[in-house]
């Protein structure tokens, strides 16, 4: 039979309203499609508040976490009495205030030993998806359609890298199976938490942050389903950032590639880890707006080779550095490369953007600004003997930086695109730190000053817009 998957993120179940909304979307799918999955993340900010009463408790603060779990209460309770009837209530808060409960108590644990381990971190941010599953399933159950509340720890089997989890994708196929298809069959909902996974002994792990998109790629791949649907807050992959660039236009497709090129460089809009279970099963891959359903949104199809249209979208990630290793001691010296990006991955820092000069005398990477001193420690340490000898002149940082990228994969068919670009950027007096482009074409990103980076965006954008009108 026919399976839809679909994922309702925080914004889309961010209150009473937007999930009854949410509700309606899915009671109009099971008019058509045989067999419903849905996965839901917290409501909006609930995860934020958890981690914040987490944090604030290993730093040796008693009070705030309590504070935030009055909160919390008062924010759910909200929501269950404008969701279900009055004398379905009670059962339903039956549901949440253990969760609430456990916050308190892990809270209260970590506060006492003085540090919050990746462990706790995880048990205490997999809260809020645990609340909400029983408040949509809860709201679906009002409206007529049969629902259970599904904890994704009983169906998506990770390792135990806390905060970044790995699914062990076999595994998770037969559990999801076993627990889920029975209830599909027969024609109910599953109303399953994203984010979050557990390891073999049953530990709660989180797939990271946005992680409720992987979700949705993992059960969608895990019960083989035709579609999956990413309901979001606004309508599908959008050209630019519309706060940024006002005339932002809605893409109807976008391949893999691109998508995965955008989502990895700043576009909000799709977690980067869940296009490739998607890819590998040929799912079909939509993104939704919750608040107009009736907007076709945007399609997410095969990497064809054969894409037309040069720039699609031009996206920005803030809050990066521009680390720069140079000395004329570097030319020629083989390992140089592999010992600087190793010692950046021993300080457990991702790198967001290389580029080298073929004179072989600099090596220039991006990272994120908050992580800049440790790695610049690290680097320091690795060539502690090439500084000293001057092999090596210096290791600097440029703060401040923005990664502007333009995506397309119809660029790599159109000459003089990249003169464009840089003419418009020219005119619109932004100047470039450091370009980086794979031999595949489907991305130029180029780093500016964070100052400039609005400019930028909306300079490429007015050469999407000129080309789609």
């Amino acid at each position: 039979m026919k399976t839809l998957v679909m994922k309702f993120g925080g914004t889309s179940v961010g209150g009473a309203e937007a999930m009854a909304k949410s509700a309606e979307i899915v009671r109009a799918a099971k008019k058509d499609w045989p067999q419903v999955a849905v996965i839901v993340s917290a409501m909006s900010g609930v995860t934020d508040a958890l981690l914040k009463g987490a944090h604030t408790a290993a730093a040796g603060d008693a009070e705030t976490f309590r504070h935030i779990a009055k909160e919390l209460h008062a924010k759910h309770e909200i929501a269950i009495h404008d969701l279900v009837g009055a004398i379905r209530e009670s059962p339903l808060r039956e549901n949440i205030e253990p969760y609430l409960a456990e916050f308190e108590s892990l809270c209260h644990a970590v506060n006492i030993l003085g540090e919050a381990s990746p462990r706790a971190i995880d048990a205490i941010s997999s809260l809020g998806e645990r609340m909400s599953i029983h408040l949509i399933a809860a709201r679906l159950r009002e409206i007529g359609i049969e629902a259970e509340a599904v904890e994704a720890s009983e169906l998506i089997l990770t390792d135990d890298m806390f905060g970044s989890a790995n699914p062990q994708m076999e595994e998770t196929a037969a559990k999801c199976e076993l627990r889920l298809r029975p209830l599909m069959r027969r024609g109910g909902v599953p109303v399953i938490t994203g984010f979050i996974g557990a390891t073999r002994s049953g530990a709660v792990t989180t797939l990271g942050r946005g992680g409720s998109d992987y979700s949705a790629g993992i059960i969608g791949a895990a019960m083989a389903a035709d579609e999956v649907w990413i309901w979001t807050d606004v309508n599908g992959v959008m050209t630019a950032d519309p706060r940024v660039a006002a005339d932002a236009q809605t893409l109807p497709e976008l391949s893999f590639r691109e998508i995965s090129e955008l989502a990895y460089y700043g576009a909000k809009v799709l977690h980067p880890k869940t296009i490739r279970p998607v890819i590998e099963r040929g799912i079909q891959l939509w993104i939704k707006n919750t608040f107009n359903p009736s907007h076709p949104g945007t399609l997410i199809v095969p990497d064809n080779g054969r894409a037309a249209g040069a720039i699609k979208a031009v996206t920005a990630i803030k809050g990066q550095s521009l680390i720069t290793i140079e000395g004329r001691g570097m030319l020629g010296v083989p390992g140089v490369a592999a010992r600087t990006f190793g010692a950046v991955a021993r300080s457990r820092v991702s790198v967001t953007l290389i580029t080298q000069a073929s004179s072989e005398q600099s090596i220039c990477f991006s990272a994120p600004s908050a992580s800049v001193s440790r790695v610049i420690a690290a680097l320091e340490e690795e060539f502690r003997l090439e500084l000293a000898r001057r092999d090596i002149d210096s290791v600097t940082a440029i703060n401040d930086a923005v990664i502007v990228t333009v995506v397309g994969a119809g660029m790599k068919y159109t000459p003089g695109l990249a003169g464009k670009i840089f003419s418009a950027l020219g005119s619109a007096n932004v100047n470039v730190i450091a370009i980086a482009q794979g031999s595949s074409e489907c991305s130029i990103s180029l780093v500016v000053d964070a100052k400039e980076a609005d400019e930028a965006v909306r300079a490429i954008h007015d050469l999407i817009i000129a080309k789609r009108a």
